[in-house]
């Protein structure tokens, strides 16, 4: 579960066909319905996600097959960079395999269906989700129940830029199960699961494993939700 080595700890949220955490997804449930009351229609388009798959979405930009982006989101030139600036090039905008909350199934990202044209493919960027973007109004609206804890529990971990991964307005996650998970993992059970795995850059993963954990894995308590929330 931790890892995200099996689905057994997750159940289908039926309007996007994700997999969930069943609190979280009660609480998305909740969420929802008062939203669809003032206008929005916001919908999962990504829960759960197993180690291998994020592991995929890793070895591709390590390898240079997908786009590196820097922290404005422009494109980086992957053959300029070091292993060291690739693996922390990578981590800005997706997790380490091992180290992903959606491993969990509490977290998830979401858009706002009602906001959307026909046939518009969500790209969950900044320009997305910015006050003016697209589903700025959605988030807008959001921003104000989760400062008035009327968000069932649900909160932004990445809000604000702690100079690890960058902000994603989209990203939602369940604290009260997310905080119990977060407790059981430590960088020296990260540190083994990178070590058994297939990761492209592993060794050089493993040499910065400290900053890394620190930096992109945990988030602190302190941007955690009252728990009565």
């Amino acid at each position: 579960m931790l890892f995200g080595l099996s689905d057994d700890h997750v159940i289908l949220e039926p309007g996007s066909g994700q997999l969930m955490h069943p609190e979280a997804l009660v609480a998305f449930q909740r969420l929802g319905e008062d939203a669809r009351d003032v206008g929005f229609d916001p919908q999962v388009v990504s829960g759960f996600r197993s180690f291998d798959r994020q592991q995929t979405i890793w070895n591709r930009k390590a390898r240079g097959e997908r786009p590196l982006l820097d922290s404005a989101g422009e494109p980086l030139d992957f053959e300029k960079l070091a292993a060291e600036d690739v693996v922390f090039a990578i981590l800005r905008w997706s997790a380490l395999p091992g180290g992903s909350r959606h491993h969990w199934g509490t977290d998830f990202d979401v858009v706002d269906v009602a906001a959307m044209p026909d046939n518009y493919q969500p790209q969950l960027t900044p320009q997305e989700v910015c006050d003016e973007g697209l589903f700025g109004p959605f988030h807008c609206w959001l921003d104000e129940r989760i400062a008035a804890g009327e968000s069932y529990g649900l909160f932004r971990p990445y809000a604000e830029d702690r100079g690890g991964v960058a902000p994603e307005r989209w990203h939602l996650s369940y604290a009260p199960a997310a905080l119990e998970l977060q407790a059981l993992l430590t960088v020296e059970r990260l540190g083994e699961r990178v070590r058994k795995s297939s990761l492209e850059l592993g060794e050089t993963v493993l040499e910065h494993l400290d900053a890394i954990f620190e930096r992109f894995v945990q988030v602190p308590l302190q941007c955690y939700p009252p728990q009565n929330s």
